[in-house]
């Protein structure tokens, strides 16, 4: 390998490696440690998996900027559409296990409670009355709701929430485009027209083309498991501005720095939403509907408008979209 390569592949693992340190820190300080990072294997596997899960899906655009890297479309399977985000979910459950199965909770001091003081001017009893029963102490919290809790899963009505991410993800939709759309026009009327992307990254055509169940179903995965990662693990742990940072470079491989634009936007709507609600099913339902609506009209109706045409009004939405 050249000294260009290794510094390709050095960089994102570098910087895994410190996202990872920087994660640990904060929920330390935070006092957000799962009990079982109390035993250094744990605390040390934990970390590993999460540098791991940072470098290749988060830092590892970085590597590749500056290169003219044409993805061959062809060779791509639909497993391989969803590998990143199996890796999200394996590390989320990896951090979690690590830290809270087969772990014994701590054992907490009993208060005991003092006798009524003696009033002066009453007679002395030897045998003053026993005092109240205390009340039992709540059962152990399950893993299943452990794992709810930890994410941001748990809230008194979830089809509430959801619908209320409908509602809120049309309007979030709305207002990026146009933001997007404001954007664009005033680069291009500045005279940075090389700035603005002329037409789609190839990997978002491909995936438009994908049959319909597919395109749903990476709408879904998007939705839930970007969501569960950026927002229900990363937010409440390294706060909104850093899990924004994160999710934009992990969007970095599309090849088109001014759509971290949008996606940077977005993640902030998203990430307000979490914080408002105090859950994510409202960021799950507002990015699900987003990228289909993406994924199933808006893109499809663009490229075929480009490949009837060939407007170049289109090629600019194309790019912008």
């Amino acid at each position: 390998m050249t000294p260009e390569q290794v510094l390709r592949v050095a960089v994102p693992v570098l910087l895994g490696i410190a996202g990872a340190v920087l994660l640990d820190r904060l929920c330390s300080a935070r006092g957000l440690l799962p009990p079982g990072f109390r035993v250094p294997w744990r605390r040390a596997l934990a970390g590993a998996v999460v540098a791991g899960l940072f470098a290749l899906g988060v830092f590892a655009p970085l590597g590749s900027l500056g290169l003219s890297l044409e993805p061959d479309l062809t060779k791509i399977t639909t497993p391989q559409l969803f590998a990143l985000h199996f890796l999200m979910l394996g590390t989320m459950g990896a951090w979690f296990l690590l830290g809270w199965a087969g772990v014994r909770a701590q054992p907490q001091p009993v208060p005991v409670p003092l006798p009524e003081p003696i009033d002066p001017g009453e007679d002395f009893s030897p045998l003053p009355s026993p005092p109240s029963p205390l009340p039992p102490a709540p059962p152990p919290m399950t893993l299943s709701r452990q794992f709810a809790a930890q994410f941001g899963f748990r809230t008194p009505d979830v089809w509430r929430e959801i619908g209320l991410g409908l509602a809120l993800g049309l309007g979030a939709w709305v207002v990026v485009l146009l933001a997007l759309m404001a954007v664009g026009g005033i680069v291009w009327a500045l005279g940075g027209q090389d700035a603005v992307p002329q037409s789609p990254p190839p990997m978002v055509p491909f995936i438009a083309g994908l049959p319909v169940l597919v395109r749903v179903l990476i709408s879904l995965s998007a939705g839930v498991v970007e969501e569960s990662f950026f927002r229900g693990f990363l937010q409440p742990r390294i706060g909104i501005l850093l899990s924004t940072a994160f999710f934009a470079l992990a969007h970095l491989s599309y090849g088109q720095p001014f759509l971290l634009v949008g996606i940077t936007l977005l993640s902030l709507i998203y990430s307000f939403f979490v914080k408002w609600r105090q859950n994510i099913w409202p960021a799950i339902a507002a990015h699900t509907l987003f990228d289909g609506v993406q994924l199933l009209v808006v893109v499809p109706s663009v490229v075929r408008l480009i490949q009837g045409t060939g407007a170049k009004t289109a090629a600019f939405l194309a790019g912008l979209l």
